[in-house]
């Protein structure tokens, strides 16, 4: 067992975890943050993807030790203060670019991370930054409709 610390979502957390548990393993089963999801455990369907000091990640692989002292970010944090939902939550719902759910906050995190380093992207852009995620229920249409919903909101707030 390791002590180590981190920061998730705003809050310091300090724990003890076996050296080779995965990141997603600490957020859903440590910390019980279970909106980051296991599709595949190998790293091919983003259903588990966070951001680690602004980089979208895969949870699955990451170890949770390389995350000491790191800022981690899952869908939980995403929304505001009084948990007004963050321009990309409301693209999401507003454009229908959900549909089972189970792959949407991994989505939404890359498309995150996307838009914090490219406030304008383009659609081929927005499909380059999402390629890592898949969907097998929705379609890919109305997801990259609700980035650049989501981009023309933020920008707009700006």
């Amino acid at each position: 067992m390791v002590k180590f610390e981190l920061k998730v979502n705003g809050q310091e957390y300090q724990l003890e975890i076996p050296a080779d548990v995965s990141l997603l393993e600490v957020l859903r089963e440590y910390l019980g943050f279970t909106g980051t999801k296991e599709g595949c455990g190998q790293g091919e369907c983003g259903a588990c993807t966070v951001l680690v000091d602004g980089q979208a990640v895969n949870a699955c692989l990451y170890p949770a030790l390389k995350a000491a002292g790191a800022e981690v970010l899952t869908i939980e944090g995403l929304a505001g203060p009084g948990g007004k939902l963050h321009p990309l939550q409301e693209a999401f719902i507003s454009a229908g670019a959900v549909q089972c759910g189970y792959c949407t906050p991994g989505m939404i995190m890359s498309a995150k991370a996307l838009l914090d380093r490219n406030p304008t992207p383009t659609r081929e852009e927005i499909k380059l930054g999402l390629a890592g995620n898949l969907c097998r229920c929705t379609g890919y249409n109305k997801i990259i409709t609700a980035v650049e919903k989501a981009a023309a909101a933020i920008n707009k707030e700006k």
